[in-house]
């Protein structure tokens, strides 16, 4: 509180007419020895309410014991004002209740005010204005005093403030307010909730893999092809799947064949089996194939324990569980068919309903499909054509060429699919673009189709960002560190958020707590234009003009708007 203003309680009294208040002479006589100070010296925007504390100093022998002071402090900023709550100050023998100011002692008194956000206070001065009431002459009632001359209104003054025409009694009013504070620090609303905040994943796949498969089934211990087995593995199906196929020159086969023998038997008749089996089937498959062009791929895997537990897991067999703790504690084939034929009661089912579907050659069509190139989304999204919502939100993420048209991505995508990751995900391409009202609506939308803890910790910052504190407390509970800390930073708790928060948000948090060391240490590497901006904020408060000139004119030639913010900022302009 350095600026020490040497004025009366809200009455600088040069030129008072002591005739016309007489209760007054006195204090206009001694108005230097009355202090007023104001705490903060700029006042700062923090959690949505504009609020200072005004100090004043009343040294004794001062205040008349009959006066009447009312003191309104009041925000002014370019077309329009807003006035706080007065505050009543009287001499010890008037029979009121207001705060008394004993001429015998004087005394210390505060007066706190506050005013909710609007963000024409930007540029904005605080004022305080005062009336005064002696019990004779012409101020019996409450009477408006200029505080910047002492005088008091001149009868046409007088006539005006009396009538009717609200902006010329505004005029009056505020050339007769004395300002005590200038400028608004509003860095609170530079926090980037954006960043903080949690897309959803897409699930986009460049290459997507489609698999068809048959089975070729044998007699136990033989590898020969029977037409009646060719017909139950549907080949005719197989092939149309492949020729379809064919047709598309997106996609690339892979044919295989795979042989198995059933687990039970010795160990090396039935690798010997499969291979002959795979050998066998492949005959079949080129032959169906002839006129495709593929190549075909022929292995053989030896006894199929995998799909023996797949087809066990998949039945109603009894003691199911037991068979497959059995698979699970040994790992040697022999051990493994011996303990399993050791139950009697359950093997004949085995043989008869599982290991038959186990003689076999796989046929496989392994089929990669390529997905639409970068490019040809692209020109998808701006021709208005059809896209998955895996393709949008894949390009809303990684193709896009700037924050405005991920968010007409994800608009688009919006208009089409009912989907939870895109209204989350355009809630965050929102706050980055600077919408906050309309990323909170998507959020809230997404919210009615999925709980993930990427969408509690959106909506709580989302809420912080529109200046909802209250409820974004809602979200808390389950939130994390960060947002915890984000939550510090929006209701003032600067040397918590400064804490836990890092690079930009943390330079932000660390300027308001005045710790200008980690401020400079959190955006040392970022070259933004931000950052740079920032970085005059600090040498500002440090009183390096000359830095602050040069980090200005940086962050200017990076994105030319700040220019317009910098004319209107008090903490470019504040003097420490």
């Amino acid at each position: 509180m350095k600026n020490v203003i040497k004025l009366s309680l809200a009455l600088a009294i040069a030129a008072l007419a002591f005739s016309s208040c007489n209760c007054f002479k006195q204090m206009a006589r001694n108005r230097e020895d009355v202090k007023v100070t104001v705490d903060p010296e700029v006042l700062a925007l923090n959690n949505g309410i504009v609020a200072a504390d005004i100090h004043v100093s009343i040294p004794v022998e001062y205040f008349h014991k009959k006066a009447i002071v009312k003191v309104t402090p009041v925000i002014v900023f370019a077309g329009g004002e807003v006035a706080g709550t007065p505050k009543f100050y009287q001499g010890s023998k008037v029979k009121e209740n207001y705060t008394v100011v004993d001429k015998t002692s004087g005394g210390n008194f505060t007066q706190h005010v506050e005013f909710p956000y609007d963000p024409r206070m930007d540029q904005c001065e605080l004022q305080v204005r005062a009336e005064i009431q002696c019990p004779k002459g012409t101020c019996k009632e409450l009477t408006l005093v200029n505080l910047n001359t002492g005088a008091l209104p001149t009868e046409e003054e007088a006539a005006i403030l009396a009538g009717n025409d609200e902006a010329a009694k505004a005029a009056i009013a505020k050339e007769f307010g004395l300002t005590i504070a200038y400028g608004l620090n509003t860095l609170q609303k530079d926090i980037k909730y954006g960043e903080l905040m949690e897309p959803m994943a897409n699930n986009y796949k460049k290459v997507t893999t489609v698999v068809n498969k048959t089975d070729l089934l044998y007699a136990i211990n033989s590898s020969t092809v029977t037409k009646k087995n060719e017909r139950k593995a549907n080949l005719g199906e197989f092939k149309a799947d492949v020729d379809q196929k064919l047709d598309n020159d997106r996609a690339t086969q892979n044919i295989a064949v795979k042989g198995y023998a059933s687990p039970d038997g010795p160990e090396k008749f039935n690798d010997k089996l499969s291979e002959a089996r795979s050998k066998s089937g492949k005959k079949v498959v080129a032959k169906l194939l002839k006129d495709s062009g593929l190549d075909i791929d022929a292995a053989a895997y030896g006894e199929d324990w995998e799909g023996f537990k797949e087809l066990v897991e998949k039945s109603n067999i009894k003691d199911k569980n037991l068979i497959l703790q059995v698979l699970s504690l040994y790992s040697s084939s022999t051990q493994r068919e011996s303990e399993i034929k050791n139950m009697a009661t359950v093997f004949d089912e085995l043989k008869s309903d599982i290991l038959p579907e186990l003689r076999r050659a796989q046929i496989v069509n392994s089929t990669d499909i390529q997905g639409k190139t970068d490019a040809e989304i692209m020109a998808a999204f701006r021709n208005g054509d059809e896209l998955t919502v895996e393709e949008y939100l894949y390009a809303a993420e990684t193709l896009a060429n700037g924050v405005d048209e991920e968010v007409a991505i994800l608009t688009a995508a919006s208009k089409k699919y009912n989907d939870a990751r895109v209204w989350n995900n355009l809630g965050v391409a929102q706050t980055n673009a600077g919408d906050k009202a309309a990323a909170l609506n998507s959020f809230a939308k997404a919210a009615k189709l999925d709980s993930s803890k990427e969408l509690n910790k959106n909506l709580l910052l989302s809420n912080l960002a529109n200046g909802n504190t209250n409820e974004a407390k809602k979200y808390a509970a389950a939130a994390d560190a960060e947002s915890k800390a984000a939550m510090a930073a929006a209701t003032g708790d600067y040397k918590t958020a400064e804490g836990t928060l890092t690079g930009y948000n943390q330079a932000v948090a660390a300027i308001m707590n005045n710790d200008l060391a980690t401020a400079k240490k959190a955006i040392a590497k970022d070259k933004s234009a931000d950052a740079d901006y920032l970085r005059a904020i600090i040498a500002t408060r440090e009183g390096d003009q000359s830095t602050a000139n040069a980090e200005l004119k940086s962050a200017i030639s990076k994105n030319p708007e700040l220019a317009q913010k910098a004319a209107k900022d008090a903490n470019l302009k504040m003097v420490h």
